[in-house]
């Protein structure tokens, strides 16, 4: 799903997405059939609610007031067109405050659990024995901003955009539409192939069928994803250039302004109706969101808590010293809470073939200096690593794969077993940020830990420019690579197919497998059980999670994200919604 882009923090900067399960509906069903929970419970866990009730209200909350939103990049070139919103922060706008999907996540606060509810469907879906066809009915009365009815003609176009892999992109939506929608004719997209028919979307009435090519149970979850919803068919307001900072709304709110990298403010869409949402509120009467800001500034402006920081807050979390000043001056300021996203490094594994010497990496790597090192918070935005799958996901188990415990460094057993393995002096070669002090420093603990476990350790600086090209080059002398990795939603599906599934010949880059893992064997696996009903696949993931790791190790996890924000003293309800690690806006209302 979500691959990070280079900054501070091992140097790259985590993004969000979702994660886990708890009880709940099986979607198509007749309900009472439960989703396991993760075994390690954690706060991200979600569950499926077909019968959601609309409208949304939260007691004592008053309309009205501007929500300053900083943010340090921010929107900067991110499009907040619906089929091409993939980075966390624009996808979570979207899907809180602008557009609507077939499905939702609804944030509960009172079990810190993220609810999938029906959105512009008036269900999670009905599907056939195999789960090969999706049906969705579209809920009456839906408008776009301009009054006009949302119509299931323009729900399947806004899907057939996400087809398009050159439009848009090849990550993100485009992903799942090419693996598991129905394609015998190369439909791309009304863009790219206009004159094809598109043969897994067809209409009937107000109910939409999606066929797919493959079994799919996972569709309520991909639902939610903003590409799963409505695009106005009129070339004149959809075009992909305008419509990525000019999305039509059919959500509460609507952009009145976009300058991107600076500032995004969004005004009340009057033709929104909240008996048709059973997941959104419309409270605050306008959002400003500011990117460009300082850490620093922000921290000093919610510390303050005077003049419009009583009415802001932000989605990047705080330095330890300023985190751990309010939560002593007041820490009913705080959102603290979790994401779907683990840190990792990934030896290459094509060129480190010793299981010995990728496991001695693990052991020499020095965590408790990178997580100072990243400025990072212990156990609040740093949860030391163990398995892939962070906590909350369902059927995650928590097991040693280097037989210590999380974030155990210990220099003398790598340097054991690289001398057991005839592979001392052995070199390691990876890239980190050349413009970032942090990661530079960073960089140059890593080494010396590497080095005196006998390693010859070869930190490479690379410009932000060159970042993505030398990272993902599959020749060359690199031969480890540092990412995260943030779930779509709470399921394996997301993870391992992704970023451990065999090489792809086609594509010359390494994609997202950074560690360049190929067992067919595994590969088989992942096939097997991402056709597996949902109940079943939770299990079934948590167990190939352990048996990569312990018979592969070609992932060394770092840690696990969390989030530690503040608010200004007149902002109610921010809370982190764990399905995206971001603010919850569908909550959040000013105290006036």
């Amino acid at each position: 799903m979500k691959i990070t882009a280079p900054l501070a923090i091992l140097g790259i900067v985590g993004t969000i997405t979702l994660t886990a399960c708890g009880g709940g509906s099986q979607p198509g069903s007749d309900g009472g059939v439960s989703t396991p929970a993760g075994t390690n419970g954690g706060d991200f866990t979600s569950v499926l609610d077909s019968a959601a009730p609309a409208p949304v209200t939260i007691p004592g909350a008053t309309r009205g007031g501007t929500v300053t939103v900083l943010s340090q990049s921010g929107l900067s070139g991110e499009s907040l067109d619906p089929t091409a919103a993939y980075v966390t922060d624009a996808q979570d706008i979207d899907a809180d405050l602008i557009t609507r999907a077939l499905t939702q996540w609804k944030y509960d606060p009172k079990t810190g659990r993220s609810v999938l509810v029906p959105d512009l469907a008036t269900d999670l879906g009905r599907h056939n024995a195999d789960y090969t066809v999706w049906r969705f009915t579209l809920r009456p009365g839906v408008k776009w901003q301009d009054g006009t009815p949302v119509t299931v003609q323009q729900l399947e176009y806004g899907i057939e955009r996400s087809f398009d892999p050159e439009t848009f992109s090849q990550y993100g939506p485009q992903t799942y539409t090419e693996r598991y929608f129905l394609d015998d004719d190369g439909y791309e997209g009304p863009y790219l192939t206009p004159h094809k028919a598109d043969h897994a979307l067809s209409i009937s009435g107000d109910t939409l069928t999606i066929r797919m090519k493959k079994p799919f149970p996972d569709m309520p979850y991909l639902g939610a994803m903003p590409a799963m919803g409505a695009v106005p068919t009129d070339p004149a307001i959809s075009a992909p250039k305008r419509y990525s900072t000019m999305p039509f709304s059919d959500g509460p709110y609507q952009v009145r302004s976009d300058v991107p990298g600076k500032e995004l403010v969004l005004v009340r869409n009057r033709h929104w109706d909240p008996a048709t949402d059973p997941g959104r509120t419309q409270y605050p009467a306008e959002y400003d969101f500011r990117s460009g800001q300082g850490r620093e500034q922000i921290d000093q402006i919610l510390l303050a808590d005077t003049g419009d920081g009583r009415t802001s807050l932000s989605y990047d979390s705080l330095s330890d010293v300023d985190y751990q000043k309010l939560k002593s001056q007041d820490p009913s300021q705080l959102a603290v809470g979790s994401t779907p996203c683990t840190e990792y490094y990934a030896p290459d594994y094509t060129k480190i073939t010793d299981i010995r010497v990728r496991r001695a990496l693990g052991l020499a790597f020095p965590y408790q200096d990178a997580m100072l090192g990243a400025g990072a918070i212990p156990d609040a935005t740093w949860i030391p690593a163990t398995s892939l799958l962070p906590p909350g996901t369902p059927g995650r188990v928590d097991y040693r794969p280097l037989g210590v415990p999380a974030n155990t460094t210990d220099v003398a057993a790598a340097k054991k077993l690289l001398t057991q393995a005839g592979a001392v002096g052995f070199k390691v070669v990876w890239p980190y940020l050349a413009g970032s002090t942090q990661a530079r420093q960073i960089a140059q603990s890593v080494a010396a830990s590497f080095d005196k476990a006998g390693f010859d350790a070869d930190p490479v600086p690379v410009a932000e420019a060159d970042w993505w090209n030398t990272l993902l080059a599959k020749d060359g002398t690199i031969n480890l690579r540092e990412s995260s990795w943030c779930s779509d939603w709470p399921s394996g599906l997301t993870w391992f197919p992704d970023i451990l599934k065999g090489e792809n010949p086609k594509n010359p880059t390494i994609d997202n497998n950074m560690a360049v893992f190929d067992e067919k064997s595994v590969d088989a696996e992942m096939t097997t059980i991402e056709a597996l009903p949902l109940p079943q696949q939770a299990a079934a993931w948590g167990r190939l999670d352990r048996e990569i790791e312990t018979k592969y190790y070609p992932i060394i996890p770092i840690s696990y994200d969390g989030v530690a924000t503040a608010h200004g003293s007149a902002i109610q309800g921010d809370t982190i919604d764990p399905a995206y690690g971001m603010p919850n806006f569908k909550g959040i209302w000013v105290r006036q």
